[in-house]
């Protein structure tokens, strides 16, 4: 009952999952891309395929898991790399016992953020989008659009056919080509509708004419409750020293603030949707103060998945302890279910 309630009200098409080929494929909410090998475990992915009257395939049974922080825990030199880990140093250091050193850009930052814009609907905000885009491409810039969901990039869509304006999508739906619509993404005059998924991986450079008018133009269309993934979407902007442009147009309605602020959303709902420098100022204190809340919450779930793993490896582990019953002894190197079903054999043998 508890899987079948959470496949109705919790798990949503086109934003957790969509149906190709008859079947359930999971989209990551980070990168937008399509995960066709993975599946929900403990009959949930069983729930969610009655659910849309697709194909029930069978369930796979887990011999084992281990989370991903005990995973790369276990390499002796552990490194990496990303434009985005400044945030999350204390939790890479904790978890990780891994510094940071934050590299200099190779060139100055000519990025410019524009003011963000709040509407009270989505449809509002999504016809300003539509407009904003398409008056920006007729100048001769370049316009990328990011989306959470591959439902708000088809819902865009629609609204650019509606005005008769030209664009491509780019969601899980069409990952195949992901790099050559992103490679084309900087031509000059086009729209490119994207999820996540948008620039990793390829660079979006635009072209002589595009950089002439402006250079690249981002628009955010809803934050994510991780600041990074926002940054990541901006970043595609305005690299290596070039000139460009970046906004969100955001509504009130959106998922961050129903969830994480909901009262001061609510509060501050007359002030947000004005057109005035302190109804800006308001919006990104807003986003900031509920992508705050929410990366406190997530991080909070995985430092409580580090904790069961070190209290599970303790009540596991004989590491190097030597056990003696009765003359016998032996020396177990493992905290695998194996080593400990051996430690209850050797019990009774000796016994």
């Amino acid at each position: 009952m508890q899987k079948a309630l959470s496949a109705v009200h919790s798990f949503h098409r086109d934003q957790h999952y969509i149906i190709a080929d008859n079947k359930i494929q999971i989209v990551d909410e980070f990168t937008g891309r399509v995960m066709p090998d993975r599946t929900w475990e403990r009959g949930l992915h069983q729930m969610i395929e009655a659910k849309e009257g697709a194909e029930i395939t069978g369930q796979r049974r887990t011999l084992a898991q281990m989370t991903y922080q005990r995973f790369f825990r276990r390499y002796l030199l552990l490194c990496g790399m990303t434009g985005t880990a400044k945030e999350v140093e204390p939790e890479l250091r904790r978890v990780y016992d891994l510094a940071i050193t934050r590299i200099p850009t190779h060139k100055p930052i000519g990025r410019i953020r524009l003011p963000d814009t709040c509407f009270a609907q989505d449809s509002v905000r999504w016809e300003a989008v539509a407009a904003r885009a398409a008056s920006l491409a007729a100048s001769g810039r370049a316009v990328l659009v990011g989306t959470r969901s591959v439902e708000a990039s088809e819902t865009l869509s629609q609204c650019f056919t509606a005005q008769g304006v030209a664009h491509t999508v780019l969601n899980a739906r069409q990952d195949k080509s992901e790099a050559d619509v992103v490679e084309d993404a900087g031509t000059a005059g086009r729209i490119t509708v994207a999820t996540n998924m948008a620039g990793r991986g390829t660079d979006i450079k635009p072209d002589a004419a595009a950089l002439a008018a402006g250079g690249l133009h981002v628009i955010l269309t809803e934050f994510h409750e991780s600041a990074r993934v926002d940054r990541q979407l901006f970043g595609r902007s305005a690299r290596q020293g070039q000139v460009g442009s970046v906004e969100a147009y955001v509504a009130q309605t959106d998922t961050l603030f129903k969830r994480y602020a909901p009262v001061l959303t609510k509060v501050l709902s007359p002030v947000l949707v004005t057109e005035s420098a302190v109804g800006k100022t308001m919006v990104r204190l807003l986003a900031r103060y509920a992508q705050g809340k929410a990366e406190r919450h997530t991080r909070g779930e995985r430092l409580k998945t580090v904790k069961q793993d070190r209290k599970l490896q303790e009540s596991m582990g004989f590491c190097g302890k030597r056990l003696n019953y009765h003359g016998s002894y032996a020396f177990l190197h493992s905290s695998t279910c194996q080593a400990r079903s051996l430690f209850y054999v050797m019990l009774e043998f000796t016994y």
